[in-house]
């Protein structure tokens, strides 16, 4: 059965996409822990990050890369921070949270609330940063 990202990937479920490629997504996280917290899979599902193959992973770590250079020129933050964790999806993912501290890391922090049109803004503006 597919994940609920492969879903995303395919356009079944909406998302708040803010770049691809013909081997990765992503897109903004429903529920961030900042302003700009994105999420970055790869298209084919694989369960676990460190499954990946190097040269894909080096690959996907480069994608990420221009997506948190984006972030970081969109979102005001001191730096970018990310995250292997994701255990609730069976699809390998990292999280690219814009910070201002350690402490905005932290899963089990109070989480902030956006409507869709802050999402569709906060998107853009990362898209903007693209290079």
């Amino acid at each position: 059965m597919a994940t609920i990202f492969t879903k995303i990937i395919a356009g079944e479920i909406p998302c708040h996409k803010i770049s691809e490629n013909d081997e990765f997504f992503a897109f903004l996280d429903i529920r961030p822990l900042a302003a700009g917290h994105t999420l970055v899979v790869p298209k084919q599902e694989i369960d676990y990050l460190f499954d990946i193959d190097n040269e894909a992973l080096g690959r996907m770590m480069a994608f990420a890369k221009k997506i948190a250079a984006a972030q970081q020129a969109a979102i005001p933050c001191l730096r970018i921070g990310l995250m292997v964790i994701g255990l609730e999806v069976p699809h390998a993912h990292i999280h690219l949270v814009p910070m201002q501290r350690e402490s905005d890391m932290n899963l089990s922090r109070k989480r902030p609330t956006f409507s869709a049109e802050e999402f569709a803004s906060i998107a853009a503006k990362i898209r903007e940063n693209i290079t």
